[in-house]
């Protein structure tokens, strides 16, 4: 495989690295928070499991909906301020604030009052959170046109945004801690404004201090109002041209497949430690589910990340991928002797394969995607970052939209009851398997998909030096055409 020095240019400094992944871990701690404050709404609320896999689902769908407009407004916003900047500022606030309210139940109002009250205010957080991630995502794929520059700046903030998965954890041990609070609600009431306060200020680091790429204001598009029916022409014809994109639509499926896996088992663990090693007793239970969750973010941090980026170097993206989504396949096998009543302890040998999954997915697939949008440029002529970027988190949204409701389906049809302590041992075998089965076809299923991507470090260097030259005449066309005075 042929490797090609970086240029001096392309290299992102540190500081810049670390802003951005700044921005990345409070991307990451909204939906790590989430999954976690979740469990309060069917253990301490006593919410049906059905209600809350819908509150989990039905804000995501109109979240995936709106990431492609957020991605068109973004990549032709004309500002002093930068395309991306001023949305991940404004973004971040008002995800921040919607999920201080959100949580803010009391168990004495009936379920479908919070039902609908948690329904209306996270509209709310999923509208800001668009606003803030989609702009962030596409500044990611334009700081550097480097292939594995691209790989090193996304696992820094892959890096970062795993602490999100390692403090997370604790916020189920704090909010049910009876020395701190009175109730789990109330526990979750008090850290939504702590979790909601700390991703407002990591959220803003981007818009204060990460450099935006330089483009030709002349070529973006109007979004006044009253070219509306022309933004709009061009916003269809924006996401047609990038769903006929045949190396993204395949990152975009393999995505798909391994979060929405991972998404409809991520609770599972949880209940299998509490309810099958630890027959239901959440006391005796303790800190376990919190210590599951860490070493698995840990094991993402400083083992996953770092040997598939060097992995990635070595034999390419591609290949990197196919290896670590089969060493997660090793890992959910090794679930059924890793849960073990006997030993709780074994529940941690999976976790160094299990981390392969989510940990070299997005890792990967964020660098993969800024390849493609390069290619798009050379065949399009456009930077269209922010909009790839809402497309394929669409695809994150709408797995985990479906992953919510398909987990508190598959919750009922294993015989998971809420109502009681001990649950039986039929249904704890099924959820055991659930938890390994489901994730494993979604795993084969992103497999195959990615076998036939071909942006290989050679493509992705040809394609740099075709852009590189296109622009350079461009320069000189534009220099030609102005009045000489």
């Amino acid at each position: 495989m042929k490797h090609y020095k970086i240029a001096t240019e392309d290299v992102v400094p540190l500081g810049q690295k670390l802003a951005f992944g700044s921005g990345h871990l409070a991307n990451q701690l909204f939906p790590a928070a989430l999954g976690v404050f979740m469990v309060v709404l069917v253990m301490s609320l006593g919410m049906n499991p059905i209600l809350a896999g819908l509150l989990g689902a039905l804000p995501r769908f109109l979240d995936a909906l709106t990431d492609p407009i957020m991605g068109f407004i973004s990549d032709n916003t004309k500002s002093k301020w930068g395309r991306r900047k001023p949305y991940i500022l404004v973004g971040s606030v008002i995800s921040g604030i919607a999920y201080m309210i959100m949580w803010q139940l009391n168990p004495e109002d009936s379920e479908m009052y919070n039902f609908f009250y948690f329904l209306v205010v996270s509209l709310f957080f999923y509208i800001g959170y668009t606003i803030f991630a989609t702009p962030l995502i596409g500044l990611g794929y334009e700081m550097t046109p480097d292939y594995n520059e691209r790989t090193r700046l996304m696992a820094v903030s892959q890096f970062m945004g795993q602490m999100a998965w390692v403090i997370a954890p604790w916020f189920w041990v704090i909010i049910y801690d009876q020395s701190l609070f009175e109730s789990a609600p109330e526990g979750a009431k008090v850290m939504a404004i702590w979790v909601g306060g700390l991703c407002m200020v990591l959220g803003i680091m981007p818009a204060l201090f990460n450099k935006e790429m330089e483009v030709d204001k002349s070529k973006l598009k109007n979004l006044s109002k009253g070219e509306l029916a022309a933004n709009t022409k061009e916003f269809i014809r924006g996401i047609v041209l990038t769903v006929k994109n045949k190396q993204f639509m395949k990152l975009c499926g393999a995505t798909f497949f391994i979060f929405n896996g991972f998404q409809t088992i991520a609770q599972f663990s949880f209940f299998i430690i509490v309810y099958y090693l630890f027959q239901g007793d959440t006391a005796l239970a303790g800190s376990w589910p919190a210590w599951f969750g860490t070493v698995s973010a840990l094991a993402t941090m400083f083992l996953v990340i770092p040997v598939v980026t060097k992995i990635s170097e070595k034999i390419g993206k591609r290949k990197a991928f196919v290896v670590a989504t089969l060493l997660s396949i090793v890992g959910y096998i090794l679930k059924w002797w890793g849960f073990d009543p006997s030993n709780p302890w074994l529940m941690f040998m999976p976790i160094p394969f299990l981390s392969f999954g989510i940990g070299g997915l997005f890792t990967l697939m964020m660098s993969m995607t800024a390849d493609v949008c390069d290619l798009d440029e050379l065949n399009n002529g456009e930077r269209r970052e922010g909009m790839f970027g809402a497309v394929y988190w669409w695809m994150v949204k709408l797995g985990t939209a479906l992953a919510m409701l398909s987990s508190g389906v598959v919750l009922q049809m294993v015989g998971f009851d809420e109502s009681i302590q001990v649950q039986s041992v039929e249904t704890l075998t099924n959820l055991r398997l659930a938890d390994i089965i489901i994730p494993i076809i979604a795993a084969l299923i992103a497999i195959l998909l990615v076998w036939r991507y071909n942006i290989t470090e050679e493509r992705a260097h040809e394609i740099k030096v075709a852009l590189v030259k296109r622009r350079a005449e461009i320069a000189l066309e534009d220099n030609k055409s102005k009045p000489k005075y």
